[in-house]
Order: structure tokens, then C-alpha cells, then sequence
């Protein structure tokens, strides 16, 4: 059973800041340091149950502030049961990347080491940081079975379990991976799970390994950012570059376009060069080095737009994305809540424009059905015409013919 948690016995965080939230001196000091001054809701909410050491379910959108809300928890019960480790999981590597970024400013400050286990990453460093016994062990599940499965990590001292963006891990396929992990972990441990969504399977694993575990939910499941302008376009496919043209020539921000498929982000992204902007691609066909460098380079403003599948729509935490793009709509719902929450986060205005094939309108009544909301349609504007394709893209037609054998029976 999951206990809901009441509004009334909320802190005002607008009096009190991070300072009615239980949280230690030390820690507060860390906090007015890095000018968090006004916890998010969702932090103002679950970091006082957290630290009691209850069970927590967190429902909330993406960008609003899950990772302090967990963060600040995890470092304070493990410097005050001077005990165990804290184990975070994640789906992606760069979702993973960021939650220690994070972690970090504030670890430092306690000597507490971190260890972070992903895939596209040589064993042998991650194994020597094993070793010196960090604290916190932050990983994606398929990493953390590799070092299960080697003996060189060891579960059994886990105090603190968070999952974070749970529903995308089964979505990718890790629920054997998860129950393993589930399964290697103590029973008596503190568990925290954080989810824009809930689905079914999550509700399982809040009734089987967690303890009267508290539901704190931001809003509905499914819900989109606030802030956040939506608009539909139905396009036919040979619209959409030209569209996309156009909206690059609106937008000065920084934008990011999701496509379907690997291929089409790698097509999108070598389109969008020749429309004269600077591009990147994210997917899971590139090294992690690659994903780090146009990752780091969006966020620096080195490239403006960045080419992504869903790896993207949980794995990077960027201010300040102007625009959202759906070149191809999502499949699934839950997918579209989760690309439009890279833009209009932490209270910030953004905007999220999808393309829609007229064969995909249920895919739109979908969406619509789980944000509980009407996407406006917009007037398909007057198109550029098709630009022509770059001299690399034509080769010259050569006719293939059998190669003559050396030796030819007479």
C-alpha cells in the first residue's frame, strides 16, 4: 500500500527555505553556498520523509529537482548511520553522469567518494574505484550486473536504494537486470523510486520491495511541465526538412530535435548542418566520449542544435533549451512527457512543437489522453522551397559488372 501524502503538512518553503526541511547545518551551508535558496516542490515535500527513513515513491516532471530531493537524503543518512553505501540507478549514462555532477558538490566538502559504473567505459578504472570503498555507487543496471557477475562489486552493505526515472529503465528493457539488483540488495534498506510516470510495473515494485512506501506526487502522472507551450503540425514526410528550416530561421535558442530512429537523427543532423546551423548528434550508436563532447558542446553553445533519440529525453539536464522538436512523434505517450520536459525547466518558459503524419493522429489522441489536455494545431506556414541536396550527396552511377575470372575453361 502507498501512503498519499497530505498538502497540509507540507513545509512553506517560501518561508522557511531548505531550513525547515530538517536538513543538517553543514548541508544548509553547502546549499546557500551554491544559491539553492527555495527548495522545489517536489524537494519541499520528499526531504523530510526521506530523511526520517521512510520509503519514498516520487511522482513529479522532469526538471523539476529530483536529484536534490533524493541527493540531500542520501548524504545526510549516510554521514549520520556512518554505515552502508547509498546505490543510485539510472537508465543512461548521462543521466548518470549528471546525478554525480551534482552529487559532487556537495560530497567533496565530506570526503565522501562516489563510484560510477556505466557501460561505453573501461572496467578497469571503475573496478580500481571499487576497491577504495566509495560511499555512494551511482550505475546503469546493465553496468552493474557486469561488476556483479565479476565479484568485484559486492551489494549486501546497501542502506540507501534509489531508482530514478524508473519507468524508463523497464521501457529499455532492464527489468531482469532490475530484479537482480532487487535481489542482491538487503531487504532492510531505505528505498527511494522517481518517476515522471507510473506505470503498472512501477507500482509493482513499490508493493514488493518497499516498505509502506510514501506517495509524493507533484502532479498527475503524465503531466507536462508547466510552463511549456505546446503546437502540433501535420506534414506530409516530404515537409518536414523545410519545415524544420523555417523554425530554425524563428527560433535563436538552442534546440533539440528528437527523431525515431538512430539513422534519422544521423540524417536530420547532416540536414541541419546544411541549413547553415551548428549540430550534434546523441544516440546510442556513438562512443560515450562522442556523447559527452556533443552533450558538453550543446551546453556550452558550440553546437545550437542537438539530434537525439529518446536516449536524450531522460539523459540531459541542459538550461535555457528554447525549443523543443518532435521531427517524428514519439511512440509511446509517455515518451512525449518526457521530451518536453528538456525545455521549460525549473520554472522556465519553453516551447514544444511536434510533426504529425496525418496516420498519426492517434498517436496525438494518445498523448492527449494521458496529459489530460488539447494539443493546439497550427496553420502549416508558407514552406521554403526544397533546397538542393550538397554535391556529396550525388555519386556517379557506376554499372556493376561480374568480375572476369583469371581462368577461363576453353
Amino acid at each position: 500500500m502507498i501512503q498519499q501524502q497530505r498538502t497540509e503538512r507540507m513545509y512553506d518553503s517560501s518561508e522557511r527555505g531548505f531550513g525547515g526541511l530538517l536538513i543538517a547545518p553543514r548541508l544548509l551551508e553547502l546549499l546557500a553556498v551554491m544559491q539553492f535558496k527555495h527548495p522545489t516542490p517536489i524537494q519541499q515535500k520528499t526531504i523530510p520523509q526521506a530523511l526520517e527513513g521512510k520509503d519514498i515513491v516520487g511522482i513529479a516532471q522532469t526538471g523539476t529537482g529530483k536529484t536534490l530531493a533524493f541527493g540531500i537524503p542520501l548524504i545526510q543518512r549516510i554521514l549520520q548511520k556512518n554505515a552502508g553505501i547509498g546505490l543510485v540507478i539510472l537508465p543512461t549514462r548521462e543521466l548518470a553522469l549528471q546525478v554525480e555532477e551534482m552529487l559532487l558538490k556537495f560530497t567533496r566538502a565530506f570526503g565522501i567518494q562516489i563510484a560510477v559504473l556505466i557501460g561505453g567505459a573501461s572496467m578497469g578504472p571503475q573496478i580500481r574505484v571499487i576497491r577504495r570503498f566509495p560511499r555512494i555507487v551511482i550505475g546503469t543496471p546493465g553496468r552493474i550486473i557486469d561488476h556483479l557477475d565479476q565479484k568485484n562489486l559486492k551489494l549486501d552493505n546497501v542502506s540507501i536504494l534509489v531508482l530514478d526515472e524508473a519507468d524508463r529503465m523497464f521501457d529499455m528493457g532492464f527489468a531482469p537486470q532490475l530484479a537482480k539488483i532487487l535481489r542482491a540488495v538487503p531487504k532492510e534498506r531505505q528505498t527511494m523510486l522517481f518517476s515522471a510516470t507510473m506505470p503498472d510495473n512501477i507500482l509493482r515494485i513499490a508493493q514488493t520491495h518497499m516498505k509502506l512506501p510514501v506517495r509524493v506526487e507533484i502532479a498527475p502522472s503524465g503531466t507536462g511541465a508547466d510552463r511549456v507551450e505546446h503546437e502540433l503540425f501535420f506534414v506530409r514526410r516530404d515537409q518536414k526538412n523545410r519545415l524544420l528550416d523555417k523554425l530554425l530561421k524563428e527560433y535563436k535558442g538552442s534546440v533539440l530535435v528528437f527523431s525515431r530512429t538512430k539513422h534519422g537523427a544521423k540524417r536530420i543532423c547532416r540536414d541541419v548542418r546544411s541549413m547553415d546551423h551548428t549540430a550534434a548528434e546523441l544516440t546510442s550508436n556513438r562512443s560515450l566520449v562522442q556523447r559527452r563532447e556533443a552533450l558538453e558542446g550543446f551546453k556550452s553553445g558550440k553546437y545550437r542544435v542537438l539530434v537525439a533519440t529518446d536516449l536524450a529525453s531522460r539523459g540531459i539536464d541542459v538550461k535555457d533549451i528554447e525549443l523543443v522538436i518532435n521531427y517524428d512523434i514519439p511512440e509511446s505517450p509517455e515518451d512525449y512527457v518526457h521530451r518536453i520536459g528538456r525545455t521549460g525547466r525549473a520554472g522556465m518558459a519553453g516551447r514544444a512543437i511536434s510533426f504529425v503524419m496525418p496516420d498519426q493522429r492517434h498517436k496525438v489522441r494518445g498523448i492527449e489522453r494521458l496529459m489530460r489536455v488539447s494539443l493546439p494545431i497550427g496553420d502549416l506556414p508558407d514552406l521554403p522551397r526544397s533546397r538542393p541536396a550538397p554535391p556529396h550527396a550525388y555519386r556517379p552511377f557506376r554499372q556493376w559488372r561480374r568480375p572476369q575470372s583469371r581462368y577461363i575453361r576453353r
